[in-house]
């Protein structure tokens, strides 16, 4: 679960980063408000779950209240990859002498998290990551021990060659790993960790995700959850228990199973096309289920065609096949469905079908080539 920026710092500070002071404004008077409250320069932020914020025109630098008034009102309401920016930051500018770039993730291969600075960092680390990946420090953290002080100090120097900063620094780095663990995150990230004029070092960015699988053991993080910032569809299928990722392809996929569906998803890659979306209806035999992904698969206008691919087993292929034919009553479908169902109650499945003229394959190879096809413009 993404949260805002806003949100990400009061982490932050409840683990004692050095984040500056902020307010929060839904309107341009409530911007104008904190600015005075705040005094001199102050930068107006987009909240919004995607980055590239500053370049999309969402941040703003303004030298009196008047100025924050006007920056809110051309960012209050516009676009930024799609998402409409609801809120935003208002927070004391900084004199900047140097920024670096802090972040910890799970590594899926050690199975533990990571740590990573760079001196090089600041806003453009992807393109760091990207060109120069040795300016890229990593430790990663033994969960049964937390981030050792002989590594916090290790990437302290990594960073600064002054032991007074590196230790501070190292004293940011443990309270960043304190608050990635005491809320399950998936991510922490400041960037920039900013060096000012003064010498002070300070997280001037927040970025925070948690992760859904430890949800239940912080009931309080829902309250933090902005639908409006989500993908409507993602939304959807949170409440009506699906796992749902939009993309931007064209081959709209409902598979069971994870694995089945990254496959399947690879495969269309595979043959030259793109997914329109991951989407698992997971391991019930409930044909509402089905109507349910249909329905938000096709709030998608880049979907061209709908490939079912469904290996029966907890699943049974027949309940899929059911609710395929309630989705073709209850929808305007619009779009041509490939369909391969293979495994439990297969043959009553396929007897379905073909009862409403749908035909059905075992053949996962032959399926997403012809949702390709199809999708492409072929003909059914």
């Amino acid at each position: 679960m993404k949260i805002h920026e806003y949100q990400a710092r009061e982490i932050f500070r409840d683990h004692g980063l050095p984040v500056p002071r902020e307010r929060v404004a839904a309107t341009p008077e409530e911007a104008e408000a904190a600015a005075r409250e705040l005094g001199g320069t102050v930068v107006i932020k987009a909240q919004v779950h995607v980055g590239g914020r500053g370049k999309a025109g969402g941040v703003k630098v303004t030298k009196s209240p008047a100025e924050a008034r006007a920056a809110a009102e051309k960012i209050l309401g516009m676009k930024i990859k799609g998402l409409e920016v609801r809120k935003v930051l208002v927070a004391p500018a900084v004199d900047i002498d140097h920024e670096s770039y802090v972040g910890i993730i799970i590594d899926r291969a050690s199975r533990r998290p990571v740590l990573m600075v760079s001196a090089a960092g600041g806003v453009d680390i992807e393109e760091v990551a990207r060109e120069t990946p040795e300016k890229i420090h990593k430790v990663r953290i033994d969960p049964r021990y937390g981030l050792l002080t002989h590594q916090a100090m290790g990437l302290g120097f990594a960073l600064y060659h002054d032991l007074d900063r590196a230790r501070a620094a190292a004293g940011i780095f443990r309270g960043l790993y304190a608050a990635f663990e005491a809320v399950d995150a998936s991510l922490a990230e400041v960037n920039p960790l900013v060096v000012t004029r003064e010498g002070e070092l300070l997280a001037i960015d927040a970025k925070v995700n948690l992760d859904d699988n430890a949800l239940y053991r912080h009931p309080r993080f829902e309250s933090l959850r902005d639908p409006s910032s989500e993908e409507p569809g993602e939304t959807e299928a949170r409440e009506k228990g699906l796992s749902y990722v939009k993309l931007d392809g064209t081959v709209g996929c409902i598979v069971n199973g994870a694995g089945l569906a990254m496959a399947t998803m690879d495969l269309i890659k595979y043959y030259g096309a793109e997914p329109a979306n991951f989407l698992d209806i997971g391991g019930s035999s409930n044909p509402e289920k089905v109507v349910n992904a249909m329905r938000i698969i096709l709030s998608d206008p880049n979907v061209k065609a709908i490939l079912f691919n469904i290996f029966g087993g907890i699943t049974r292929c027949d309940d899929v096949a059911n609710g395929i034919v309630t989705a073709l009553k209850q929808l305007e479908v619009g779009v041509p469905l490939v369909i391969r169902l293979t495994g439990t109650n297969e043959k009553e499945a396929l007897d379905i079908l073909a009862s409403v003229g749908l035909p059905a394959t075992n053949s996962m190879d032959d399926v997403v080539q012809k949702a390709i096809e199809l999708a492409q413009g072929g003909t059914q």
